[in-house]
Formats: structure tokens, C-alpha cells, sequence
């Protein structure tokens, strides 16, 4: 098995340890943890390895599903992976720009169509969706709210994907570890019918990554592939991260109400910024993350974050991490001061190479 080298990751893990801001962080600013209760008792695995019924009831319910259709996995990524795991065999389209790991992953396992979203508005087309599907195509892959250009798909637009997948056999997976950050989420898709996948955590919307807790919703012979790759990988997800999780999924409305209006504040402030440069962005209306158009003079997304990087120490995400390199990622998910602080390094950049 070959696969090629996570763009994303490779850029971070090369610039962000050194850099003073860093605006790639795609989650929102984590909570401190003497917010909860910090002792899960004795460090071993959690039985069953699936993760504690009780808590699975919880989120699957949430999702529309039951306790033995849901499996807690380390992180939302473990929960995607196990899913492509489970069903990529012979044909995947995924639904771009995205995360780079469902195109690198499933590229790694069987034929890809990829399906752009629409520009300037980003939008997702069901048809566009069907015209890619083939008789064996065994999953169509969205993250929504979208990573990285922070659109929201609506209900109706991801009945009628899930429709024209159902109609064709194929299972439609989709990535919401966004989707609680929307003031009105949509029903998960979990919740549509057999052929529905939904995947989360509480990494980002919840403010939560080192937890390092997700989770995957779907029928049960979805469940019993992913689970017995599972077998293979992680095992059991973890003990603490299961246990602060638990909490703070009780407490959602007030975290996530906290955590909306942060994220609404700091967006203000970013579109602000880019409207005072004439910087064209992807107007996100939900989650963390948007795409902002490289500016004049800079050979791409690469060449723009480098020098970046390199003369203010900020941190960008390249747009060649998601096939987009005249666009760059910015997130501004992080605390006011830190966000402040690195625009106002951006509007120093700018203003040399303007």
C-alpha cells in the first residue's frame, strides 16, 4: 500500500513549532481543563472496547442511531480512516476542496473521482454528485460544514446527495465535526437512512483536539467492518479522553454557546481585515476556517504562507494542501489576542509587498 505524504501536516509540522502565531489551526481555541473533572479512576482500556454503552447511547442517539451503531475511536480522523477502511474498495468520489486525508486515503485504496465544489459561492451540487457515481462506487465522501472553505450545506442540498446515493447503493459519509459550531445544525446524516454515515468528535466545534475522542455512526454492518480494523489500530478509544468527553457533551448547549459566539467575534474581526486589503475570501458561514485569495505577486498558496512565515512568524495553511494553490487557509478559531496579533502581522506583510 502507497500513499502520499499528508501536504497539510508536512507544512505544519515543519513551520508551526517555531512560529510566534500560528493561524492554520483549524479548531476552535481549546478550554482549559480544570473546566471538568479530571480523574477517570484506573488507566486502563475502556470495556468495552467500543466505548462505554452508556455515553454510546448518548451520541447516538444524537445522531439517529443506537448504541451498537456507534464506535468511539481517538479523534474524528481515526473515525474516517476506519470508515474507508471498511467500505473503499473499488470506486470513492469525494466532494473538494477538503481535508486532505479522504483524497490521499482513498487515492491509497481504490479509484477517486473527485467533485469540486461550486465557485465563487462554494456550493455543493447533488447532481454534480450523481453524475460521478458508477455502478460500483462504494462511498461519497462531504465534510460538512466544509473544511477549508467554512460553507455550510444545507439540509435539503445533503437529503438530495444522500438520495442519489441510496438510489445507487452507495453509502454517503459525511465529516461534521463542524456542525455543532452552527447556531441551527442540520440533522446529521447518520440520521437518513441505512446508507448514512456521519463522523465527530470534539476536537474542533468543542474546543476539545487534545482529548484526542470522535466517533463513527452508522448501520451495523458498517459498525462491524470499522470495528474489527479497529482491532488493528487504536483497539479502545481513550480512557481520560472518554471520560472529559462524556462531560462535556452534557454541557454542549452552554460550551457551544460560548464557543459560537467566539467564533463570530473573531470572523468579524478577520473579514474586516481582508475587506481593508481587497483580499477575496470564501464568506464562511459556519466553522473555523476559510479560503483566502492569494494576493498579486506570490507564484501560489506555498510561495504567499513561506515568505509569510518567514518575515512575521505566522503560520498560513498553503492552498496546495487542498489542490487550491491560488487560495491560502486561514483559521481563526483561536484566542482574540493571538488572532489580533497575527492579522496585524498580516497587515504589516501586506503592506511591504503591496
Amino acid at each position: 500500500m502507497q500513499i502520499e505524504p499528508f501536504r497539510l501536516e508536512r507544512w505544519l509540522a515543519e513551520v508551526e513549532v517555531d512560529a510566534d502565531v500560528m493561524l492554520a489551526e483549524s479548531g476552535v481555541r481549546p478550554l482549559s481543563a480544570d473546566r471538568f473533572d479530571t480523574d477517570p479512576g484506573e488507566l486502563g482500556y475502556v470495556i468495552p472496547t467500543a466505548g462505554d454503552s452508556t455515553f454510546r447511547a448518548k451520541i447516538g442517539d444524537h445522531h439517529g442511531r443506537s448504541a451498537d451503531e456507534t464506535l468511539f475511536t481517538c479523534g474524528t480522523q481515526e473515525a474516517n480512516f476506519l470508515a474507508l477502511l471498511a467500505l473503499a474498495d473499488t470506486h470513492v468520489v469525494v466532494v473538494t476542496p477538503t481535508y486532505g486525508s479522504f483524497t490521499g486515503l482513498a487515492e491509497s485504496l481504490c479509484d477517486v473521482t473527485r467533485v469540486p465544489l461550486e465557485e465563487p459561492d462554494w456550493e455543493l451540487d447533488p447532481d454534480a454528485v450523481a453524475s460521478a457515481l458508477r455502478p460500483d462506487t462504494d462511498l461519497v465522501v462531504v465534510v460538512n460544514p466544509n473544511n477549508p472553505t467554512g460553507r455550510h450545506h444545507g439540509e435539503e442540498t445533503m437529503c438530495a446527495v444522500y438520495e442519489r446515493c441510496a438510489d445507487n447503493g452507495t453509502y454517503l459519509l459525511c465529516d461534521e465535526v463542524y456542525r455543532l459550531l452552527s447556531p441551527d445544525p442540520i440533522a446529521p446524516v447518520s440520521s437518513f437512512g441505512r446508507y448514512g454515515i456521519s463522523t465527530g468528535g470534539v476536537s474542533k466545534s468543542f474546543g476539545l483536539a487534545g482529548l484526542r475522542f470522535g466517533w463513527l455512526c452508522a448501520s451495523r454492518g458498517v459498525l462491524a467492518a470499522a470495528e474489527n480494523w479497529k482491532d488493528y489500530t487504536t483497539i479502545a478509544p481513550p480512557k481520560f479522553g472518554q471520560h472529559v468527553a462524556e462531560q462535556a457533551f452534557d454541557r454542549r448547549a452552554e460550551l457551544l454557546a460560548e464557543n459560537r459566539e467566539h467564533v463570530a467575534d473573531n470572523r468579524a474581526a478577520v473579514e474586516a481585515s481582508l475587506d481593508a486589503h481587497g483580499l477575496a475570501w470564501s464568506a464562511p458561514d459556519c466553522g473555523v476556517n476559510a479560503l483566502v485569495e492569494v494576493p498579486p505577486g506570490f507564484a501560489g498558496g506555498y510561495s504567499f504562507c513561506r515568505s509569510l512565515v518567514t518575515e512575521e512568524s505566522v503560520v498560513l495553511a498553503p492552498g496546495e494542501a487542498f489542490d487550491r494553490p491560488e487560495w491560502f487557509r486561514i483559521g481563526f478559531g483561536l484566542h482574540r489576542e493571538e488572532l489580533e496579533e497575527g492579522l496585524s502581522r498580516i497587515e504589516a506583510f501586506l503592506a511591504r509587498h503591496g
